[in-house]
Order: structure tokens, then sequence, then C-alpha cells
């Protein structure tokens, strides 16, 4: 079973990765892919969004005799993580005091009762 990722969340994975560094949005993928599971061509309307909504820019950088596109975020765009965070650890909290709290009977963990 996987758990299904909103936009949001995507959103904030990928703004959240440009704050170390730019990336290119091959490379963008595979570093989402280490932590998720996610096709190839998900990233691709992520990146559209929100370089549209102004959270990143873009650049061409030669590569083996072709560009490749790099993302960067924008001050918009960490002033939207920020606030993707904020929500982010609300909303984990608020999973974690459920979670936490749970009491699989030892039966359903393979145990003798």
């Amino acid at each position: 079973m996987e758990i299904q990722i909103s936009s949001e969340l995507l959103d904030g994975l990928v703004l959240s990765l440009l704050t170390r560094e730019d990336y290119y949005g091959y490379a963008i993928t595979q570093e989402i892919q280490k932590t998720i599971n996610i096709s190839d061509s998900t990233m691709y309307p992520v990146l559209k969004r929100l370089q549209k909504n102004d959270w990143l820019t873009t650049y061409d950088q030669p590569f083996q005799g072709r560009n490749r596109r790099y993302y960067r975020i924008t001050e918009a765009g960490t002033q939207h993580l920020e606030q993707l965070l904020g929500a982010w650890k609300t909303y984990k909290k608020n999973l974690d005091g459920i979670f936490d709290q749970t009491q699989i009977p030892p039966v359903a963990l393979g145990g003798q009762g």
C-alpha cells in the first residue's frame, strides 16, 4: 500500500530540495524518487506549476552538446515553502498524536497471545 502524495506536498518537496542547490529536471525527479515512489512524468507538471506561480525560475546550461534546464527557488518560492513547512509540521504533529498512541494487539503482530 502506498500513501497518496498531494500536490502541495510535492510542491514542498521540490522547493525544499531547491533550497540546497539548483537542479535540472531529471535530477529533481531522481532525488524525489529516493524518498517516494513517483513516476518521471509526474514531476514536470509540478515544475511547470511552480514556475507559473513564480516559486521557481529556470535557466539553461550546456551539457554534452545540448542544454539542461535548471530550476532555482525564488524569494516567493521560499516564502511559500515556509508556509508549507508550517502546515506540514502541524499536520504531522496531529497525525503523530494519533499514530503514536496506536495499540496493536499482539496477535496482529504475529506474537503469541
